[in-house]
């Protein structure tokens, strides 16, 4: 084994490790958030004087965060700011789509960022080493071009990754929110508040779309340890970032403001997102066609032509070749 072969799998070592460094975070964070929602849910019952109730942490000190997650973040530190984890205002931007993603760590864009880092240092590293060790002759600049194509696929990959995310979690969220909606309007006309309304459909919803039952989790537990309805309601529009969501809310707060009848409010807009829910579908559905189009001219009508037009073109063969033989004898 030579020096080039012992720097490939030193580097293959630290990338597989900062990916599943990365992704191990990225997966305990949903465990991190309910801990949270159950570690409010107790100062609030400490608050109110309910029974179970446990005191209440020191204010700065969350839990996970605070032990766990230090030595990784010092070393994440560094390779954030290399990828410009100093500009608040990007930072403020990504924390919201990372809120969108269902992912609230305070400190997952500072992962982020050094993830982009390590990827657009580690890939064209990765691909120099495997051209060198491969023995590829790339001559002129395919070789520069490589590398940059390396840097630019590790600096826009977890970009891509984030949105993806987003996009189908906000998806998820905009299919189950009419049904959640049917479950509070029900709840309103049995006779329980809106508070609690919210607070059982998300428990409802469990099942349906836990995304969803997971923010409106958040919500009840907001409204739990004092925050204003008004206030825990625009949080839940800014951490979803679904339109439908937002209006949602602007009609609440508006029914809420002056004095009309919620359930009533609650069920024209869920008819209103059922509409547009199924106009989505019917869209989707008109796209299929055109979608479908490449895949049959690429795949399925070259072998249909091969099967429909191979044997005329044997026997033509088979006719035409030896006249044309016999002609120029």
């Amino acid at each position: 084994m030579n020096a080039a072969d012992i720097l490939l799998l030193v580097v293959l070592f630290l990338l597989v490790c900062g990916i599943v460094a990365t992704g191990a975070y990225w997966l305990g964070d949903r465990s991190r958030m309910r801990a949270r929602i159950a570690q409010g849910a107790s100062v609030a019952a400490a608050a109110t004087g309910l029974p179970g109730g446990a005191a209440a942490p020191e204010p700065g000190v969350s839990g996970v965060d605070a032990h766990g997650d230090s030595a990784l973040q010092r070393l994440a530190t560094p390779a954030a700011r290399l990828a410009g984890a100093g500009d608040a205002q990007s930072i403020s931007r990504l924390q919201a789509h990372f809120l969108q993603a269902g992912l609230r760590a305070r400190a997952a864009p500072m992962y982020f960022l050094a993830l982009k880092t390590v990827l657009a240092l580690g890939l064209p590293l990765l691909a120099w080493v495997a051209l060198s060790v491969g023995g590829w002759r790339m001559e002129g600049a395919r070789v520069p071009l490589m590398l940059v194509v390396a840097a630019a696929a590790g600096l826009y990959l977890p970009s891509l990754a984030l949105r993806w995310r987003v996009a189908r979690r906000q998806r998820a969220l905009f299919e189950a929110f009419p049904d959640a909606i049917d479950l509070m309007i029900v709840c309103v006309e049995a006779g329980l508040s809106l508070d609690t309304a919210i607070q059982r459909a998300g428990q409802e919803m469990a099942l349906r779309s836990p995304a969803l039952a997971e923010e409106l989790a958040l919500v009840g537990t907001e409204l739990r340890i004092g925050a204003t309805r008004d206030r825990a309601l625009r949080n839940l529009a800014t951490r979803t970032g679904v339109p439908e969501v937002g209006a949602f809310v602007a009609a609440l707060l508006q029914a809420d403001r002056f004095g009309t009848a919620i359930a009533d409010s609650m069920r024209v807009h869920a008819e209103d997102l059922r509409l547009r829910r199924q106009y989505r579908a019917e869209e989707a559905a008109a796209r299929i066609p055109t979608q479908l189009l490449f895949p049959l001219v690429l795949t399925i009508l070259p072998a249909l032509f091969v099967v429909l037009v191979g044997p005329a073109a044997i026997g033509l063969a088979r006719q035409v070749l030896p006249m044309m033989g016999g002609s120029g004898g």
